[in-house]
């Protein structure tokens, strides 16, 4: 087995970052949120300290550890740090609350937590939680109970380690049990200059070097995120980060900096859409090549309003933290609306019914991945492992159809899943937690329409005995879910019923409490 996810063979990389710093350390490699250059030589060193560091600290080749940091130049850093060191980097989502984060740190063993002090009284829940020393926990700023991030580079060589070995990236997808769970492959054991880890990109027509530049314009802990910045910066582009996105602000950098590729969501499009036509005219995004979207269903419309404006550089793929995929240039799309695209180089693609059946062109049941790239794994869930596959295919439950020419069409997105803002919501940890209000007899989570967003989080609730349905119970159940949920999985809003729909073995009818809000909207899926 090839352990390179997303790789691509036969694509020439010039060696990694680590090579191309070696051979050419003053050029500009990042450009950070506040507008601060790094040159390959200063940032390569900054790594190399860090492994030191984290070497320092305990970590040995197969160790994770994990980080709560914003879009900039230290998440950068811990990604190199762990791709040449042989760990596990643990990129977590700084909306989550402090149980949330302490789940994925304790679940993945992970012996030491860099946070950054935005997010400090969180992290430092979650560490408190987790139970980890005080002396495994860094902060970039000032944490109460955190030692500063410097000490983990102050003093250290900036010369490469020894014993380098590829590591790799180990995100953390929630599934409909509720809890998140960690994508883990297995690693080579193999120098990092040996393995392609920026020929993915090649998929997507992206070319190393040839004076690309990649806008990072959402945040790192995504997993495709994290992963085509990592693939750009090894196949010598120029990273262009941003912490907060702002439409107009990413025309302005796409502007100033000749951005030539993103990775980018729906909503992002209709937002920028949504600009003043004399906003949109003030700045040229002609320098854009790849403009890939993914995460999430584009509505037709915005999909076309991109195209007129931006042209074929609008394109989009189908993949999962676990891998992946299709993808739709935009001659493909719009010879095929709606398409997200055909089989990658390195997959393939294969629709199964119920009964573990290959479906024939046109038959709509649940679509299944293949890649000849590397597996994974559920960390410590065989069972989700195990039962998410066919052979050596795996599926991550969407629902679709291939057409006579291999086209995909996805027809629905796990079914309770929420698609809000190109963000993953599943219902089920949401309906977990409502239930733990000694107010709330039973619960149901689902999205309903949303104009921007596309979709927002609805719950229904019916009461216990001797509670009352009413604004002020309400208020106390989002109360509830705001201490225990991020704030983009919280409902927006609560209603109530008398009885929820079961049938006799407690099945819930979901589609029957979804449907009325759908009345007169499109539901993209």
């Amino acid at each position: 087995m090839t352990e390179r996810p997303w790789g691509s063979p036969g694509t020439e990389s010039g060696g990694g970052f680590w090579s191309q710093a070696t051979a050419d350390p003053e050029r500009t490699v990042l450009i950070t949120p506040d507008g601060e250059q790094w040159r390959a030589g200063r940032l390569h060193g900054a790594v190399n300290q860090l492994v030191h560091g984290l070497r320092a600290a305990g970590l040995e080749r197969g160790d994770a550890f994990a980080v709560v940091l914003p879009n900039g130049v230290e998440l950068i850093t811990a990604y190199l740090a762990a791709a040449q060191a042989g760990f596990y980097l643990v990129p977590v989502n700084h909306h989550l609350v402090g149980p949330e984060i302490a789940w994925i740190v304790a679940d993945s063993g992970a012996k030491v937590l860099i946070a950054h002090e935005r997010f400090g009284a969180t992290a430092k829940d979650a560490a408190d939680e987790a139970k980890l020393r005080e002396s495994h926990r860094y902060a970039v700023g000032r944490v109460d109970g955190f030692r500063p991030y410097t000490e983990l580079l102050d003093g250290r060589p900036r010369s490469a380690p020894q014993d380098r070995t590829l590591g790799w990236v180990m995100n953390y997808t929630s599934g409909t049990t509720g809890r998140p769970r960690g994508i883990r492959r297995p690693l080579s054991g193999k120098l990092p200059e040996e393995t392609s880890l920026g020929g993915f990109l090649g998929i997507f027509g992206i070319k190393p070097f040839d004076d690309n530049v990649h806008l990072v314009c959402s945040p790192l802990y995504h997993t495709a995120v994290l992963q085509f910045a990592g693939a750009a910066l090894h196949i010598g582009h120029r990273l262009v980060l941003m912490d907060t996105w702002k439409p107009e602000e990413m025309l302005r950098l796409i502007d100033a900096h000749r951005c030539t590729h993103t990775h980018m969501v729906p909503t992002q499009f209709h937002r920028l859409l949504a600009l003043p036509e004399e906003v949109k005219k003030r700045y040229d995004v002609s320098s854009m090549r790849h403009a890939i979207h993914g995460a999430a269903p584009c509505p037709d419309h915005v999909k076309r309003a991109m195209i007129d404006w931006w042209g074929s550089c609008v394109e989009e793929y189908y993949a999962a933290s676990e891998g992946g995929g299709a993808f739709a240039t935009a001659d493909d799309w719009l010879k095929k609306p709606g398409t997200v695209g055909k089989a990658w180089p390195i997959s393939e693609l294969a629709v199964f019914d119920d009964d573990g059946n290959r479906l024939a062109a046109g038959e709509l049941g649940t679509v299944y991945m293949k890649m000849t790239t590397g597996g994974f794994s559920y960390h410590k869930d065989e069972r989700k492992t195990r039962n998410n596959r066919i052979g050596d295919y795996f599926t991550v439950g969407d629902l679709g159809f291939l057409d006579e020419d291999g086209y995909l069409f996805l027809r629905d997105r796990k079914i309770d899943m929420i698609i809000s803002g190109g963000v993953n919501i599943y219902p089920a940890e949401i309906e977990a937690v409502l239930l733990a209000h000694p107010a709330v007899a039973d619960a149901a989570v689902f999205g309903i329409p949303h104009a921007d967003r596309g979709e927002e989080v609805k719950a229904v609730v019916e009461p216990a005995d001797g509670h009352t349905a009413g604004d002020a119970l309400a208020a106390a159940i989002l109360a509830h879910c705001g201490l225990r949920l991020a704030g983009y999985k919280c409902p927006r809003t609560v209603d109530f019923i008398d009885d929820m729909p079961r049938d006799p073995n407690g099945k819930l009818y979901k589609r029957r409490l979804r449907a009325p809000y759908w009345e007169g909207h499109e539901r993209v899926v």
